[in-house]
């Protein structure tokens, strides 16, 4: 039928046959049909005028440029992933199916997604960030560093005026309101916002006050999350010596300082929860320790009472002690004496048998007498011939001695010389003109002067 018009009626220069008359709804239907299927759905750009939520949660408005407008309509159930309140002036972005309103016949743009004008700029620019942070090392989970589990003292980064620090606030006196709190005011929203966090973190990393650091920030746009998209920011936390966590927005909001962050919670409550202990379980783990500990020394004490009655029963008291000593010296002093006496006794009878015996068997004494005196003449008897032996024997050497002695030979008419040191001269070549010389002779001796001397001939 569609086609037939598209034949017969396009250019109204033929009447379409009767056969082929349309009715309007059939025409509106069709339109339809052809715009879904001859537009994808697209990216469209322009002005919100005329803008209109419905009781139902439809929301109704106008698209338009400097010529031209088209209707819009985006139905509740994707309306309620906004999290921003369209108004009429706003340049936006829609991501949009061309329909046709078949009931009126008007034409109009289905709207799937919608957000603000510039957005797709700015996420680009986010990932870009990302990964080029990320390349570098910003992100790496090595170098992030653990929360304290009992800081001494908690920094809050945020805006005085946000509601953020009163949430944050509020949970940490509810967690635990012995710890101290120390805000560092900062803008957390438009142009300055990024230096005023940076240098705000780079104070309290300065004054080391505190243990711990929340940066916060309630929920907002992408425009006014923007501030800690900053490269200026994610470089100062991880500068930072003292760990920082991150609560920024609603939970599915990501920011660049969530991902620089040595931690990241889902909301500025959430952050407060992370960096600080709660008194209440504190205080029930110390009930808990207290309990196993006074069940450890109950178990302890009835332990070492029961090695005390232990030793209580092989303890004996000194005096006792010494009572039982002395007896049993009496009674080693009575055993020592009777064995003393017992022995006696033995040697006592043992002398008398010896003297009994020597009264009934008395020894030979003058057989051996007379004995005695025979191995006496024998003994010097032979202690005289071996001296006469030996005496001998060192007359012969004597004699032989003699005969080989200097005196022998000297008495041959020989005679000794020696020079003035007592040498004895045996080589006349060693002898000079005019040198003393002493003669040894059998008999006496004499001085003699070298008048000459010469080798042997």
């Amino acid at each position: 039928m569609l086609e037939a018009w598209r034949r017969n009626g396009r250019d109204g220069a033929r009447d379409a046959p009767e056969s082929a008359v349309l009715t309007v709804s059939a025409l509106n239907r069709s339109v339809r049909d052809l715009l879904e299927r001859g537009f994808p759905i697209s990216w469209v750009a322009g002005e919100i005028s005329n803008f209109t939520q419905a009781r139902s949660g439809h929301l109704y408005f106008s698209l338009k440029d400097e010529q031209a407008q088209v209707r819009c309509v985006m139905f509740r159930g994707r309306g309620a992933y906004l999290d921003w309140q369209p108004r009429d002036g706003m340049q936006v972005e829609v991501r949009a199916l061309v329909t046709l309103y078949e009931p009126r016949g008007d034409f109009q743009l289905n709207v799937e997604f919608m957000r603000r004008a510039g957005l797709g700029a700015l996420y680009e620019a986010f990932l870009r960030l990302r990964e080029r942070l990320e390349r570098e090392g910003l992100f790496d989970p090595a170098v992030k560093r653990a929360l304290p589990p009992f800081p001494r003292a908690i920094g809050v980064v945020t805006s005085p005026a946000a509601a953020a620090l009163r949430d944050v606030l509020t949970t940490l006196a509810r967690r635990n309101p012995s710890i101290p709190v120390i805000v560092y005011p900062t803008a957390v929203q438009g142009e300055e916002a990024p230096r005023e966090i940076a240098a705000a973190l780079a104070a309290a990393a300065r004054r080391r006050e505190v243990d711990v650091l929340i940066l916060c920030r309630g929920g907002g746009s992408i425009e006014d999350l923007w501030a800690f998209n900053d490269e200026r920011v994610a470089r100062a936390i991880r500068a930072c010596p003292i760990p920082v966590v991150v609560g920024v927005g609603h939970e599915t909001d990501f920011t660049i300082a969530d991902f620089a962050a040595d931690l990241r919670a889902p909301t500025p409550t959430a952050a407060a929860a992370l960096a600080s202990p709660a008194r209440d379980e504190l205080l029930e783990r110390i009930a808990s320790l207290a309990r196993r500990l006074a069940r450890r020394v109950a178990r302890d004490l009835d332990t070492r009472m029961q090695l005390l009655d232990h030793l209580a029963r092989r303890l004996v008291h000194p005096g006792r002690r010494l009572d039982d000593q002395a007896a049993r010296i009496a009674a080693l002093r009575a055993r020592l004496a009777h064995a003393a006496a017992r022995a006696v006794e033995r040697e006592r009878w043992r002398i008398r048998d010896l003297a009994g015996r020597l009264r009934s068997h008395p020894p030979p004494v003058e057989t051996l007498r007379l004995r005695l005196a025979q191995l006496g003449h024998r003994m010097r008897a032979a202690a005289a011939r071996d001296l006469a032996a030996r005496l001998g024997r060192v007359e012969v050497l004597a004699k032989s001695l003699d005969h080989l002695g200097p005196r022998a030979v000297l008495a041959r008419g020989y005679a000794i010389a020696t020079d003035p040191q007592g040498a004895v001269v045996r080589d006349a070549a060693a002898l000079h003109r005019g040198e003393l010389l002493h003669l040894a002779f059998a008999r006496g001796t004499a001085a003699a002067r070298v008048e000459d001397a010469g080798a042997e001939e």
